[in-house]
């Protein structure tokens, strides 16, 4: 049995081009924007930034503020049976440089997807958050 725990977390959707890059999770092998933990004195903005750089290869130049998601729709039990309330702090991305490249040790795969195409297995914490951003720029 996992251990119970609230976390802060700092994501980033990154979209051109009326298309949306996701990244496919080594853990859960379901597709998510990408971020993580906000670390200890860490600025959710900084955390946001660090983790688009370390799973995708992107440099964000500039971040806006999506919204903050929390509540039941972001539980999640993680693979190994850790048990997540997630608060996710998610920044949109449109102005970005870098060469795309996975983070071998979290991301088999990063792939563009129309926001009309989603595809079908997203990460759950996620996918609320994801469908409304894609309804939105519909």
């Amino acid at each position: 049995m996992g251990k119970e725990f609230q976390l802060c977390g700092a994501s980033v959707i990154v979209y051109k081009d009326n298309k949306i890059l996701l990244q496919q999770r080594k853990d859960n092998k379901c597709w998510a924007y990408h971020g993580g933990s906000v670390e200890m004195g860490e600025k959710v903005e900084d955390a946001a930034k660090r983790e688009l750089l370390e799973e995708t290869g992107l440099i964000a130049n500039r971040l806006d503020l999506y919204d903050v998601f929390s509540g039941s729709e972001q539980y999640h039990v993680y693979p190994d049976g850790n048990e997540a309330y997630i608060i996710d702090i998610v920044y949109l991305c449109n102005d970005f440089t870098g060469d795309i490249r996975g983070q071998e040790s979290e991301v088999l795969e990063l792939k563009w997807f129309d926001f009309d195409k989603l595809p079908e297995r997203l990460s759950p914490p996620i996918k609320s958050v994801l469908i409304k951003f894609c309804n939105e720029k519909l």
